[in-house]
């Protein structure tokens, strides 16, 4: 790819873009259509679907609560871990699938950088139109249309349970995905687009992990975006039309235009390597 990951992570116009697909992936986590399902796509990859909480062993005559207390507790940690793990792995699963993306809309963009300016437009009507389905305001758009197929229950089966959630969650995260694809096609370049890809991926499955680890203030919330679910996806409709207006009208290509010329007045590259 000929790029050097340090001269990645020292592109100033590649780590706003970068923060725009992660949020981005943040607003795919909580929209309605996947934050109510983590629960059961937790216990779907740790092989806990179907099974409720076990009932306390009763205590023997005589006292043995402590025997009791502590394997309760070994339990409790040993089904933590096991729900952290899966689902690490059904992360791992659908970042494959979105660094693949990634990867091709940005080599996709090096191919054709004779017509990069109305490609980039382009892509930006097609964010618009994502972000207007993302608001409700296309039903044409909103019809789900996902993958059947199902794996098999437990840690075998959570990064293939990952990927088929990367390719056929729509149309889900089919908006969110279309603003992150865009951009990457703008960086032209195979390596920025899958860096991209995997921002993107951060943002949406960071949050998956939280939960997985029971972080109290990662449950709370998670909550509180069930309660606020509408707010939650206006603004995200909000932001892909946000990004595709920067696209189409050019200001997009003339902001990062700015910032690499800043960043090159005031040394920044430099001094970072």
């Amino acid at each position: 790819m000929g790029e050097t990951f340090s001269g990645l992570v020292t592109d100033g116009p590649l780590l706003v873009a970068a923060a725009v697909a992660a949020l981005v992936g943040v607003v795919s986590f909580a929209s309605p259509c996947v934050l109510p399902l983590v629960p059961g796509y937790l216990s779907y990859v740790t092989g806990l679907a179907g099974t409720g909480a076990r009932a306390a062993a009763p205590a023997p005559a005589g006292g043995g609560t402590t025997a009791t207390a502590v394997r309760t507790d070994v339990d409790e940690r040993s089904s933590r871990g096991r729900m952290v793990l899966g689902a690490l792995l059904f992360v791992l699963g659908f970042t494959t699938v979105f660094v693949a993306f990634g990867a091709a809309f940005g080599g996709l963009g090096r191919l054709l950088l004779e017509y990069a300016d109305v490609l980039t437009r382009v892509f930006g009507v097609v964010t618009i139109v994502m972000g207007l389905a993302f608001l409700g305001w296309l039903p044409l758009l909103q019809r789900t249309a996902r993958l059947s197929a199902r794996p098999v229950t437990g840690l075998a089966g959570a990064p293939l349970l990952g990927v088929v959630f990367g390719l056929g969650w729509t149309p889900c995260l089919g908006p969110t995905l279309a603003a992150v694809n865009s951009l990457a096609y703008v960086e032209a370049t195979a390596g920025r687009g899958a860096f991209l890809g995997i921002a993107y991926c951060l943002g949406l499955g960071v949050p998956f992990v939280l939960v997985a680890l029971g972080a109290r203030w990662a449950l709370g919330t998670t909550s509180f975006l069930r309660r606020h679910a509408r707010s939650v996806t206006r603004v995200g409709g909000a932001l892909l039309v946000l990004v595709g207006l920067l696209l189409v009208t050019g200001a997009w290509t003339e902001m990062m235009g700015w910032l690499r010329s800043w960043l090159a007045a005031t040394g920044f590259a430099e001094t970072s390597l």
